[in-house]
Protein backbone atom coordinates (compact mmCIF):
# COMPACT_ATOMS: atom_id res chain seq x y z
CA UNK A 1 0.00 0.00 0.00
CA UNK A 2 0.90 3.33 -0.92
CA UNK A 3 0.90 6.14 1.59
CA UNK A 4 0.15 9.66 0.01
CA UNK A 5 0.32 12.31 1.59
CA UNK A 6 -1.88 14.67 0.13
CA UNK A 7 0.56 18.00 1.13
CA UNK A 8 2.83 16.52 -1.50
CA UNK A 9 0.36 16.91 -4.35
CA UNK A 10 0.85 20.57 -4.89
CA UNK A 11 4.87 20.39 -5.04
CA UNK A 12 5.19 17.29 -7.34
CA UNK A 13 2.07 18.90 -9.90
CA UNK A 14 4.49 22.14 -9.61
CA UNK A 15 7.56 20.08 -10.25
CA UNK A 16 5.78 18.13 -13.48
CA UNK A 17 4.85 21.69 -15.35
CA UNK A 18 8.21 23.09 -14.56
CA UNK A 19 10.10 19.57 -15.93
CA UNK A 20 7.89 19.32 -18.65
CA UNK A 21 8.56 22.99 -19.51
CA UNK A 22 12.38 22.57 -19.24
CA UNK A 23 11.50 19.14 -21.25
CA UNK A 24 10.35 21.26 -24.26
CA UNK A 25 12.66 23.89 -24.61
CA UNK A 26 15.28 21.34 -24.22
CA UNK A 27 13.34 19.41 -27.02
CA UNK A 28 13.08 22.24 -29.34
CA UNK A 29 15.90 24.28 -28.69
CA UNK A 30 18.91 22.41 -27.08
CA UNK A 31 18.32 18.48 -28.92
CA UNK A 32 18.73 20.17 -32.26
CA UNK A 33 22.15 21.95 -31.34
CA UNK A 34 23.89 18.92 -29.39
CA UNK A 35 22.10 15.99 -31.66
CA UNK A 36 21.21 17.84 -34.80
CA UNK A 37 17.29 16.33 -33.96
CA UNK A 38 14.51 18.09 -33.01
CA UNK A 39 12.34 15.70 -30.35
CA UNK A 40 8.49 16.06 -31.33
CA UNK A 41 6.74 13.05 -29.27
CA UNK A 42 3.65 14.88 -30.22
CA UNK A 43 4.11 12.52 -33.65
CA UNK A 44 4.05 9.58 -31.56
CA UNK A 45 0.82 10.24 -29.70
CA UNK A 46 -0.73 11.29 -33.17
CA UNK A 47 0.33 7.30 -34.13
CA UNK A 48 -0.89 5.92 -31.06
CA UNK A 49 -3.85 7.76 -31.16
CA UNK A 50 -4.73 6.78 -34.55
CA UNK A 51 -3.97 3.19 -34.05
CA UNK A 52 -5.98 3.03 -30.23
CA UNK A 53 -8.89 4.75 -31.84
CA UNK A 54 -8.65 5.64 -35.47
CA UNK A 55 -9.21 9.27 -34.47
CA UNK A 56 -5.92 11.76 -35.97
CA UNK A 57 -5.36 13.82 -33.56
CA UNK A 58 -3.94 17.36 -34.88
CA UNK A 59 -0.20 18.20 -34.07
CA UNK A 60 -1.68 21.10 -31.29
CA UNK A 61 -4.16 18.67 -29.67
CA UNK A 62 -1.30 16.15 -29.91
CA UNK A 63 1.39 18.54 -28.23
CA UNK A 64 -1.27 19.36 -25.73
CA UNK A 65 -1.92 15.71 -24.91
CA UNK A 66 1.67 14.94 -24.18
CA UNK A 67 2.43 18.32 -22.82
CA UNK A 68 -0.31 17.30 -20.18
CA UNK A 69 1.21 13.45 -19.62
CA UNK A 70 4.57 14.73 -19.18
CA UNK A 71 3.23 17.48 -16.59
CA UNK A 72 1.26 15.50 -14.66
CA UNK A 73 1.50 11.74 -15.76
CA UNK A 74 5.41 11.82 -15.52
CA UNK A 75 5.10 13.79 -12.04
CA UNK A 76 3.03 11.09 -10.77
CA UNK A 77 5.50 8.47 -11.84
CA UNK A 78 8.56 9.74 -10.11
CA UNK A 79 5.84 10.11 -7.09
CA UNK A 80 5.05 6.71 -7.42
CA UNK A 81 9.02 5.51 -7.68
CA UNK A 82 9.70 7.03 -4.98
CA UNK A 83 6.82 5.95 -2.59
CA UNK A 84 7.82 2.51 -3.90
CA UNK A 85 11.43 2.72 -3.43
CA UNK A 86 12.36 4.76 -0.97
CA UNK A 87 14.97 6.07 -3.08
CA UNK A 88 16.73 9.53 -2.63
CA UNK A 89 14.92 12.44 -4.77
CA UNK A 90 17.80 12.12 -6.99
CA UNK A 91 18.16 8.55 -7.30
CA UNK A 92 14.41 8.16 -8.03
CA UNK A 93 14.51 11.04 -11.24
CA UNK A 94 17.54 8.69 -12.78
CA UNK A 95 14.81 5.56 -12.45
CA UNK A 96 11.89 7.39 -13.23
CA UNK A 97 13.53 9.18 -16.23
CA UNK A 98 15.10 5.73 -18.03
CA UNK A 99 11.66 3.65 -17.16
CA UNK A 100 9.73 6.32 -19.53
CA UNK A 101 12.62 6.45 -21.74
CA UNK A 102 12.51 3.26 -22.11
CA UNK A 103 8.60 2.93 -22.57
CA UNK A 104 8.83 5.69 -25.00
CA UNK A 105 11.60 4.19 -27.59
CA UNK A 106 11.53 0.61 -26.17
CA UNK A 107 7.85 0.15 -25.92
CA UNK A 108 5.92 2.57 -28.30
CA UNK A 109 7.77 3.93 -30.57
CA UNK A 110 8.35 0.06 -31.88
CA UNK A 111 4.26 0.07 -31.58
CA UNK A 112 4.31 2.36 -34.41
CA UNK A 113 6.69 -0.03 -36.66
CA UNK A 114 9.85 2.11 -35.23
CA UNK A 115 12.67 -0.15 -34.45
CA UNK A 116 13.43 -1.11 -30.97
CA UNK A 117 15.31 1.71 -29.35
CA UNK A 118 15.07 3.62 -32.94
CA UNK A 119 18.45 1.77 -33.76
CA UNK A 120 19.98 3.74 -30.60
CA UNK A 121 20.54 6.90 -32.92
CA UNK A 122 20.33 10.39 -31.89
CA UNK A 123 17.01 10.73 -31.48
CA UNK A 124 17.21 7.79 -28.84
CA UNK A 125 20.06 9.21 -27.16
CA UNK A 126 18.30 12.31 -27.41
CA UNK A 127 15.22 11.43 -25.71
CA UNK A 128 17.22 9.73 -23.04
CA UNK A 129 18.47 13.13 -22.17
CA UNK A 130 15.15 14.54 -21.89
CA UNK A 131 13.54 12.15 -20.52
CA UNK A 132 16.36 11.94 -17.58
CA UNK A 133 16.52 15.28 -17.56
CA UNK A 134 13.28 15.99 -16.88
CA UNK A 135 12.33 13.22 -14.01
CA UNK A 136 15.72 14.33 -12.23
CA UNK A 137 15.02 18.13 -12.52
CA UNK A 138 10.79 16.97 -11.22
CA UNK A 139 12.78 15.33 -8.22
CA UNK A 140 15.27 18.00 -7.57
CA UNK A 141 12.16 21.00 -7.72
CA UNK A 142 9.73 18.66 -5.54
CA UNK A 143 12.67 17.68 -3.11
CA UNK A 144 13.29 21.70 -2.92
CA UNK A 145 9.72 22.24 -2.56
CA UNK A 146 9.48 20.04 0.10
CA UNK A 147 12.42 21.36 2.15
CA UNK A 148 10.82 25.06 2.08
CA UNK A 149 7.84 23.74 3.27
CA UNK A 150 9.14 21.79 6.02
CA UNK A 151 11.12 24.98 7.41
Amino acid sequence: MINIDRTDLPKVALAGLIGEIAFEAYAWLISPVLFGVKLQPSFLVIGLTKKATGVELSYGAAFAVHFLIGAFGFAAFVYLVKALTKLSYVKTGLLAGVALWFIAQGVLAPLMGRSFMMGMGAYTQSSFVGHVGMTLLMALIWKRLSARSAD
